[in-house]
């Protein structure tokens, strides 16, 4: 396609939204209020965006092609993978500063990323197709303890962990299946085929079941999460590069690369329910996309314009779209209820 065609298409997609920001600024709902963390993969960066006024308030270093972001359980603290690399860096959200660096060798490329709530960070690495366990700071030199366990497989890209931390799910997009791992006996315990190219990865909220976007193939897959049997195959729009389930656990959502849509899917029925359209075009790049706190509103980051969409779900439009830095992707929020508990 015509390059300057895509930048007027896309110079387009920016000035209706900020119109729409505009008409709509006193009709948001407070409890979208609180900070936006965005991993600006282009330019090694990391942006605030008060989600009140929608402006970015900071934007600080980070390592090289920052990819995934993870929030600390007490929302303090963020920790974003460095995807070119080999170190997880952690920033104090309130003050919007770097305060450490993790260093994840001998695991290369970390890549997706989870800070659970007894303190561990997992993160995928990639280049050394194992996933690493960061420990908590512990003693008087606040030593954090690097143990990792082995997929056997290629591109370990996005993982999951069921709620009571006994396992993680790790899809691996070259090898085309899903790695279960063992996370108390450090194991791996099987890999499951999931289709042509699975990335994203979600389990619900009761942790009983799993689901996979296989974004070459078009489909989801569903899987029992204890038995590990595979219940459930849903055809999806184009090319589904990422999925999330709502926090009350009754809708999967897919973020289609491929048509810039979401696909909204019945978890109990395992069956399609409605499309939003974002940008409805594949020039915005559209990935990752991240639920509000409240399951009331979705975060879509469009890498081609750097941009991030504010969609509501319930009316299923997007209110406003805040400006990133350079191919901005990971996504990570803090309410304003987690500030005040500071």
């Amino acid at each position: 396609m015509n390059k300057r065609i895509i930048t007027t298409a896309l110079t387009s997609i920016v000035l209706s939204s900020c119109a729409l920001a505009a008409n709509e600024s006193s009709q948001i709902d407070p409890s979208s209020n609180g900070t936006l963390l965005v991993g600006n993969k282009g330019e090694d960066s990391l942006s605030f965006i008060d989600l009140e006024s929608g402006q970015e308030t900071a934007r600080r270093k980070t390592g090289n092609q920052p990819h995934e972001i993870a929030i600390s359980p007490d929302g303090n603290l963020a920790a974003i993978v460095s995807y070119g690399g080999e170190t997880i860096d952690i920033f104090d959200v309130a003050a919007m500063d770097k305060i450490e660096t993790i260093s994840l060798s001998p695991n290369k490329r970390p890549h997706g990323i989870l800070w659970l709530d007894d303190g561990r960070i997992v993160a995928t690495t990639e280049g050394s197709d194992t996933i690493t366990i960061v420990s908590p700071p512990s003693g008087e030199t606040q030593t954090r303890n690097i143990s990792q366990i082995a997929t056997g497989q290629q591109g370990s890209h996005m993982l999951v962990v069921t709620p009571d931390k006994s396992r993680a799910f790790v899809s691996n997009m070259q090898s085309r299946t899903v790695s279960v791992l063992d996370l108390l006996n450090m194991t791996k315990i099987k890999d499951l085929p999931a289709g042509t190219e699975p990335e994203g990865l979600a389990v619900t909220p009761d942790g009983k079941t799993v689901w996979v976007a296989d974004r070459r193939g078009d489909r989801l897959y569903i899987f029992d999460a204890d038995s590990l049997e595979k219940i459930g195959t849903i055809p999806t729009g184009k090319f589904p590069i990422r999925i999330a389930i709502s926090p009350d656990g009754q809708t999967a959502i897919t973020s289609n690369l491929g048509d810039g849509a979401l696909g909204l899917y019945d978890v109990a029925t395992r069956s399609p329910k409605s499309d939003i359209p974002v940008s409805g075009s594949i020039d915005s790049q559209q990935v990752t996309i991240l639920f509000s706190p409240d399951g009331k509103f979705l975060y879509v980051a469009e890498t081609g314009p750097d941009m991030i969409a504010e969609v509501d779900l319930a009316a299923g439009k997007v209110l406003r779209r805040f400006k990133a830095g350079a191919d901005g992707d990971g996504l990570g929020i803090v309410s304003q209820a987690k500030f005040k508990k500071k």
